[in-house]
């Protein structure tokens, strides 16, 4: 398996684990970390103190990965995701990380983009749209 793959499903499954295996190893000291719904964690440190927090307050359920694409030293992983916060709330998507590698294979930035699974076609029965009323997720 790549080696940045590894590192990536790592990372997922510290998540999954609401475990601590190794953020100092594959984060820079100033990595940029953008979540897809706007939060900007600055360095490692703020990720560190992000991942622990959150992990107080919710439980990662199903981190899965389905495909991974590579060029330079950028890495884009296409995965589906799903949480229980304490409340009782559920959260679940899809989405990509864009992730942007050091020389030595460390992660300097990564950015993540959502998709909402509630997906229909707005002119299946008319020409003109016919769109859902509902609040629309932006990731």
């Amino acid at each position: 398996m790549n080696e940045r793959e590894q590192i990536i499903r790592l990372w997922f499954n510290m998540w999954l684990q609401q475990k601590d295996l190794g953020i100092d190893e594959i984060f820079t000291d100033d990595v940029i970390y953008i979540e897809s719904w706007s939060p900007k964690y600055e360095n490692r440190a703020t990720v560190k103190h992000w991942f622990e927090e959150w992990n107080t307050r919710g439980k990662v359920l199903v981190w899965d990965i389905k495909q991974f694409f590579h060029k330079e030293n950028q890495t884009v992983v296409e995965w589906y995701f799903k949480n229980r916060m304490e409340n009782g709330r559920i959260e679940e998507f899809d989405g990509i990380s864009l992730v942007e590698w050091t020389s030595n294979s460390k992660i300097r930035f990564l950015k993540e983009f959502g998709c909402n699974l509630n997906n229909y076609n707005p002119y299946q029965n008319s020409d003109t749209p016919q769109l859902k009323e509902e609040k629309a997720n932006w990731f």
